[in-house]
């Protein structure tokens, strides 16, 4: 199996050292941190993997008792089936971080890893506490050899730091880690299907020598349990690393240039959507990520693109780092350019005006708000003295509050979209939830004040019929109607 790996591999442009010696059988694996990757990802591992025992552990008591209940701390269609089907017979869920550890060949580490907010890199890089902790626990306790995998998204050569911190708080003489860098390509909503079959799997280690060939070798043999062998990539543990931030960076690129675009497009009475389906008809260039929308959200995209950034200050390839600056500079003028056409369509003026937010997740089929468009959307709408009213089917009253803060005074948060359009003055769609296209439209704009307004930030909505109905609808990317420009003195 390693050996026809270790020559597709080398096709690719990647080294695989051949004939492993001492690949370890893995039949315990624990996952610090159980969260939106460490949870899916371990259930997946256990559903495929009946053999091997999976425990996630993390000192979050509430995290670990929604994950043993019917009402998992996260929502990923498909996830609630499998955790049921594996969990308390090879999937468990405990705050027993030590014991886990102890018992287990193979240590996933899959905690937060933010941009720091003070300090050294403040804003940029990578704030590693949660990690370096992780690791010092793994030292404090291991008494037998171990396999740690990467999880989290790190930066590049923190396999070099960590391998520092855990070979120097080991008490046992004799102990070998070996790091593996086995970054997650997962996309919030669709996760389950990414696991199950996932484009490429990418391992990488120190193959440059036995041992390490060894250790990724382990990891190979998990995921062949359903992964076919030529979607298991292998490389060295800094081009592991660097891909997944790349992989980022370049996803995110594609959604701040289409939404260059769309800024391009109203200004000459282009249609954005016309112009993506044309480009996605270069194989150059392909389909995906070409959709305009108010702008990119979720807990990579920023974070990722702000850490490769000052790497790049790090080496002094200034130049370099201002590219990637750009890409999220462009995301924030999308959605301060998305606020300042509600303000101006609506006459220059919102003030004590209830504005519809249909949508808070920065995307639809999850929970997840972190960097979502809504929060930035929201605030500037606000700003300006609007009464919002925001409706999602998944994120919790609670949620919204924590993201919005001092802002809650002028939200009120609704469990049906009917009452929180009624006496609207506009509505926002902010998520590309698929319910928002199934609404009756008719009845809403029975429920709104006059002139109704919509302004769709997903593109998701029949904009002909809703002008039919006698919505005023402003549609990013789209030509602008004629009652906005003139509300706009244009």
């Amino acid at each position: 199996r390693v050996r026809t790996l270790g020559s597709a591999c080398a096709r690719k442009g990647f080294t695989l050292q051949l004939t492993p010696r001492m690949v370890v059988k893995v039949t315990s694996i624990c996952c610090i941190g159980a969260g939106y990757v460490g949870g899916p990802t371990m259930a997946m591992i256990a559903l495929k993997c009946p053999h091997i025992k999976v425990t996630v552990v993390d000192i979050s008591q509430p995290r670990i008792d929604a994950w043993n209940s019917d009402e998992l701390p996260i929502y990923e269609p498909g996830l609630d089936d499998i955790v049921k089907q594996c969990r308390g017979k090879n999937l468990f869920f405990t705050t027993d971080v030590e014991g886990a550890i102890a018992e287990s060949e193979m240590i996933f580490v899959s905690v937060n890893t933010p941009t720091k907010k003070t300090g050294l890199g403040k804003g940029k890089a990578a704030d590693l506490t949660y990690w370096e902790s992780a690791a010092r626990t793994i030292a404090a306790v291991s008494k037998t050899n171990k396999i740690i995998v990467e999880k989290s998204t790190v930066p590049v050569r923190t396999a070099e730091a960590i391998e520092k911190v855990l070979q120097r708080n080991c008490n046992t003489s004799g102990v070998r880690f070996d790091i593996l860098s086995n970054p997650e390509f997962l996309a919030e909503g669709t996760a389950m299907d990414d696991l199950t079959a996932p484009d490429r799997v990418l391992i990488g280690g120190k193959i440059e020598g036995q041992e390490g060939t060894d250790a990724v070798a382990s990891l190979v043999e998990v995921y062949a349990n359903w992964v076919p062998q030529e979607r298991i990539i292998t490389a060295n543990l800094w081009s592991a690393e660097l891909s997944k931030l790349a992989a980022n960076a370049f996803l995110a690129q594609r959604i701040s240039s289409i939404n260059s675009m769309s800024a391009l497009c109203e200004a000459t009475g282009a249609d954005v959507s016309q112009v993506a389906y044309a480009l996605g008809k270069d194989s150059r260039i392909g389909p995906k990520f070409l959709n305009a929308s108010v702008g990119f959200g979720g807990s990579c995209f920023q974070k990722d693109i702000l850490n490769l950034a000052y790497i790049c200050e790090c080496h002094g390839l200034t130049e370099v780092a201002d590219y990637w600056y750009s890409v999220v500079g462009m995301n924030d003028y999308q959605k301060n350019r998305f606020v300042k056409r509600v303000v101006s369509a609506m006459f220059n003026t919102i003030r004590n005006k209830k504005i519809c937010m249909l949508g808070f997740a920065f995307k639809k089929d999850t929970g997840d708000t972190r960097e979502a468009p809504a929060i930035d959307v929201g605030n500037g709408l606000i700003e300006d003295g609007a009464r919002l009213a925001i409706y999602d089917p998944k994120v919790s009253d609670a949620q919204i509050a924590m993201d919005m803060g001092a802002g809650m005074s002028n939200i009120t948060t609704y469990k049906s979209h009917i009452e929180a359009l009624r006496d609207a003055h506009a509505v926002c769609v902010m998520t590309e939830w698929d319910e928002f296209k199934s609404y009756d439209w008719g009845e809403i704009y029975g429920v709104m004040q006059k002139p109704a307004f919509v302004f769709d930030g997903r593109l998701i909505l029949d904009h002909d019929k809703l002008r039919e109905i006698g919505f005023i609808v402003y549609a990013l990317g789209k030509p602008i109607e004629p009652f906005l420009r003139s509300a706009e003195g244009n």
